[in-house]
């Protein structure tokens, strides 16, 4: 008869160091990571269709808190302006202080100071704008359009208005980082080429990746560190199991 002996006290002692120091890690990493995107960011749900197809009606939207000076040409912001209405409304920034926002040239694209803009996100072959329209941006306003031009009431609506269309850096309150639901929309949003050439650039992308990849991580470790006991002790009652069958 043969006997087979095990020592398993030193790997087991091992084991559950590391699976606790796992847990512990991927507490830290997952609450850390919900802590931090909970002070940056703020879900939003959009009401209109006016920035389809980039965001549709009825999405919900997950905003990074950012003050209105770091406000960039193409950033689809959260804003609340009072002559615009009593709730916050979602544009895209396709003018800052200063710009002459003009359509349409003749090949139906939309200028910024005599360049002319190339737009991928508008939906549709047409014009940029199917009305015609030209303003200067007053210095510390910001002119704000929605992808769906056909359909969105923004800065077109209120040219007339003493802001001539624009609304003040301060009524920002959120820059749209990313479409949070439904799930099959799930996408960060873009900063848009095209206003990378023009002066001040395009703004940086948020961190909402290294939340998202905080808390993923964090589950990950939390329930691989969990799941080392019970799969331990599975394991090793398996082996006593072959050690007496083998006696």
């Amino acid at each position: 008869m043969s006997v087979v002996t095990r020592t398993t006290d030193g790997h087991g002692r091992a084991g559950r160091t590391l699976s606790g120091l796992a847990v512990a890690v991927g507490l830290l990493l997952f609450l850390g990571g919900f802590v931090w995107g909970a002070v940056l960011y703020r879900p939003y749900t959009v009401p209109t269709h006016s920035m389809s197809p980039t965001i549709g009606i009825g999405d919900r939207v997950l905003a990074q808190r950012i003050d209105g000076d770091d406000v960039r040409r193409g950033d689809v912001v959260v804003f609340e302006d009072r002559l615009w209405a009593d709730q916050p409304m979602v544009k895209r920034v396709v003018g800052v202080g200063g710009d002459k926002v003009a359509c349409c040239d003749r090949q139906g694209r939309m200028t910024i100071n005599g360049e002319p803009l190339v737009e991928p996100y508008v939906p549709g072959a047409g014009p940029a704008s199917p009305t015609g329209f030209s303003a200067t941006v007053p210095d510390g306003q910001l002119f704000l359009l929605g992808d769906h031009r056909a359909d969105s009431l923004d800065s077109r609506t209120h040219l007339t208005d003493a802001g001539r269309g624009s609304v003040p850096r301060t009524a920002v309150k959120a820059r749209v980082d990313a479409t949070a639901w439904p799930m099959a929309g799930w996408g960060m949003i873009d900063r848009p080429a095209a206003f990378a050439a023009l002066p001040g650039g395009t703004s940086e992308p948020g961190p909402l990746p290294l939340v998202v990849t905080s808390v993923v991580v964090g589950a990950v470790l939390i329930l691989g560190g969990a799941a080392y006991g019970p799969l331990a002790r599975r394991l090793n009652r398996n082996g006593r199991t072959m050690a007496v069958s083998h006696g």
